[in-house]
């Protein structure tokens, strides 16, 4: 074996052993003593070597405490992530709840001025079914007292009418529909036509008088009696949005605006009993100012 060798190991070994002692004496803590001497020359050889142990160690923690950092960081951004998600849901049910309560209090509003007793139920699909291009399903049927032929509105005006009923959903044939035909009467004037659906186009009217005066604004709602079907009467259609002159026609044609969005539709009443009296235009909503 290598003298030198041998050497080095036994001064290493020498001055472990006097670190550990040292060590546990400086545990036992007395502060004046023999040992002060001895304490403050290991202080002086082992110093250098433990200052340059911490300038290694702690670039080395810090380095841990940043990962352990970043990942409590990134677990705070997911939680807020998370909180945040959960208000924007709160938001948007908060606001349907309040778009669908105002078009409840609109379609009531409607209703009591019509004197229609109606049943609200949602819209959840709108699709073609069996031929119809424009139907809409709602979540109420025969369990609901609902038949077929009853008419259909919203807060807005006329929406269609029962066309299949189930136990718990019912189909609604649109007033859009090119199938869709409704008796109509213009306000003031009485005279009544039939409105047809022409789908994503405005409705047609056709005025059963070829001499009837009719004008661009000119309102209509639905033409019946206080027990008829499929439509009560009363209930708002549209304006007329233009008048086709056509001389020596037997009847006169007119394109007619509906008030009821038929692409955003949700919230509907069923009229499940008929007014008592014919409301006329008691239902139209009031002219604007300045109109005639």
């Amino acid at each position: 074996m290598n003298r030198d060798s041998a050497r080095t190991r036994v001064v290493l070994a020498l001055l472990l052993l006097t670190s550990f002692t040292l060590v546990t004496l400086d545990f036992r803590g007395r502060d004046d003593g023999p040992l002060n001497g001895l304490r403050g020359a290991a202080a002086a050889i082992f110093g250098p070597v433990e200052t340059a142990t911490a300038a290694v160690v702690r670039p080395i923690r810090g380095f841990v405490d940043d990962v352990r950092g970043f990942g409590e960081a990134d677990d705070e951004l997911a939680r807020l992530r998370a909180e945040n998600a959960e208000l924007r849901g709160e938001l948007r049910t908060s606001e349907l709840a309040r778009a669908r309560a105002a078009e409840l209090d609109k379609l009531l509003g409607l209703a009591g001025r019509g004197q229609y007793k109606v049943l609200p139920a949602r819209v959840v699909a709108v699709g073609t079914e069996q031929g119809f291009e424009w139907t809409a399903t709602i979540d109420a049927g025969s369990g609901d007292g609902i038949k077929p032929d009853m008419t259909v509105l919203n807060g807005d005006g006329l929406v269609g009418r029962v066309k299949r009923v189930g136990p718990t959903t019912a189909t609604i044939l649109l007033a859009v529909d090119p199938t869709s035909s409704v008796g109509a009467r213009l306000e003031r004037s009485l005279q009544i036509g039939v409105v047809t659906g022409r789908g994503k186009r405005a409705l047609t009217l056709e005025l059963l008088d070829p001499q009837t005066r009719v004008r661009k604004g000119d309102r209509l709602v639905t033409f019946g009696s206080q027990g008829s079907t499929p439509f009560v009467p009363g209930v708002p259609i549209g304006a007329v949005a233009d008048v086709q002159q056509t001389p020596g026609a037997l009847t006169r044609t007119a394109t007619v605006a509906p008030y009821v969005s038929f692409t955003a539709l949700d919230l509907v009443g069923v009229v499940v009993e008929p007014p008592r009296e014919d409301p006329r235009d008691a239902v139209l909503p009031p002219r604007p100012r300045g109109s005639q």
